[in-house]
């Protein structure tokens, strides 16, 4: 029985392209109280891996969190699945704005302690008392009211290519970081305004909502299915976008095209640009805004000391990288001092 992905990344393009079918990437999050995650997570994987669905997803004892592409031959097929899961019944899909036959090409089901790393104790408040849900109308009405702040629950590299007019971005690597950075810089005013959340599915500010309730706030919302579903509810009532650029997506397409709008700059010529790039040079791998000029440059790397690298042969690279475990170091998202217009 195959608990696992077999194929490499590129023998499943391969079979991809051979198959020459369109597939929808698509993400969803419940949360729900799983007595067994590892049995839920091998028994998902078996059904999924004959659905021919891949994509990255996580299970724990609090619910599951999915990013993932189905072939649209196989949706119905899929939806039908997902029905026959109790909690999962008529759970809302977000559609991905832009379509990539491979924005995944395996699939992981992993079993994690929590489906978001938010770093707080759930024993400590009611997870359950979440804020007010806002579909995109309502949200546009009420984040132009003076007495709403406005608070982007990604990372800085998320925000960095796009957001909504007006709101507060932390310059913050981790969620968890910003939970604390938010609550100190509005605590005056946890009565006397409206605090409204957005992130990029709904999933962090679900928690975060009921955080910030047990923290004090009075009036907390959040924006439903976050800004993948704000923009189908936009094109679908012809409402007023007000999300500028792009939204950033974690998986191989890195974002979706919003807006026409470019808000950031390419990190090493400071030229407008919203592309993000990973550096080539496999014991790097940072992720950083790269225009095409410098793509061409600097061979897809973000150094010229990962550029030298890159160049020499893969058996020389990997004898470099051997023994090497810099995780999390080695992963920063656009925090390098190389990169000349991002530090």
């Amino acid at each position: 029985m195959q608990l696992y992905n077999k194929l490499s990344a590129d023998e499943r393009a391969k079979l991809i392209d051979e198959a020459g079918q369109n597939r929808l990437t698509i993400s969803f999050y419940q949360y729900h109280q799983i007595g067994n995650p590892q049995v839920f997570r091998d028994t998902l994987f078996i059904a999924w891996n004959n659905l021919d669905v891949l994509g990255r997803t996580y299970v724990s004892n609090e619910g599951i969190n999915a990013q993932i592409s189905v072939s649209a031959t196989r949706f119905k097929e899929f939806k039908s699945h997902l029905d026959t899961i109790s909690f999962l019944e008529d759970v809302r899909l977000n559609i991905a704005i832009e379509q990539n036959n491979k924005s995944f090409l395996k699939l992981k089901v992993k079993v994690r302690d929590k489906i978001v790393a938010d770093g707080l104790n759930d024993e400590t408040f009611d997870v359950t008392d979440i804020g007010t849900h806002l579909k995109a109308r309502d949200f546009n009405e009420i984040i132009a009211k003076e007495n709403t702040v406005l608070v982007d629950m990604r990372n800085h590299y998320e925000s960095e290519i796009g957001h909504f007019e007006g709101a507060i971005t932390p310059d913050v690597d981790t969620f968890r970081d910003s939970l604390d950075i938010i609550e100190e810089d509005l605590k005056e005013h946890k009565e006397d305004k409206n605090l409204v959340m957005y992130c990029t599915g709904g999933i962090r500010c679900e928690k975060a909502s009921a955080y910030y309730k047990h923290k004090g706030f009075k009036n907390v919302f959040q924006l439903e299915g976050g800004i993948i579903e704000y923009v189908r509810q936009v094109k679908e009532h012809d409402l007023e976008n007000k999300f500028k650029g792009k939204n950033f997506v974690f998986d191989e397409r890195r974002s979706e095209r919003v807006s026409d709008d470019v808000i950031s700059v390419c990190h090493q010529c400071g030229e407008a640009c919203d592309d993000h790039t990973n550096c080539a040079n496999q014991g790097c791998h940072l992720l950083f805004i790269q225009c095409k000029s410098c793509q061409t440059k600097m061979n897809d790397c973000c150094s010229n000391e990962c550029k030298d690298i890159h160049e020499l042969p893969q058996e020389v690279q990997k004898e470099l990288r051997k023994g090497k475990n810099e995780s999390n170091k080695v992963f920063k998202k656009g925090r390098s001092e190389a990169l000349k217009f991002k530090t």
